[in-house]
């Protein structure tokens, strides 16, 4: 981790809420200090990331966790988004879903998402996936510098 960010944020797009607790507590304990924000679906997570009304002081994210089945603007529009935006389209998109879906997947790389995580079913298999995506992608990877 950068000598300049002291934690990691990340933004969590997800609509069903049990996933949202179940993810907050996976990274609770998590040895790399994050702040995770929550948008709810993904008409307000562009909203976030482009510092709209409420979000004016949003953190720009490190990294996006997103699930591809929301209400109002699914998973996939919102990552087309963010990786034609300029300013948004070097964030890393982990797209993380119940889907198992070949043209989902496809789809997904396609819009250039980072990666594909299948949500485990079960709380312990969930926190173990959770733990790997931290050791990955909080532990090893360096982000782009926040704008």
């Amino acid at each position: 981790m950068s000598q300049l960010q002291p934690h990691i944020e990340i933004l969590l797009v997800e609509d069903n809420e049990p996933d949202v607790l179940l993810t907050l507590e996976a990274f609770e304990d998590a040895s790399v200090p994050n702040h995770m924000h929550v948008a709810r679906d993904g008409v307000e997570a562009l909203r976030f990331l482009r510092r709209e009304g409420e979000y004016a002081q949003a953190p720009r994210p490190d990294v996006i966790l997103m699930d591809i089945n929301m209400p109002r603007k699914n998973g996939l529009e919102v990552l087309e988004e963010i990786k034609a935006d300029p300013h948004l389209r070097s964030i890393p998109v982990v797209m993380l879903t119940t889907s198992q879906a070949d043209d989902d997947v496809r789809n997904s790389y396609q819009r250039h998402a980072s990666g594909y995580v299948v949500k485990p079913v079960g709380f312990e298999n969930f926190q173990s996936a959770m733990r790997a995506f931290e050791n990955f992608w909080l532990t090893f990877v360096r982000f782009p510098p926040r704008a």
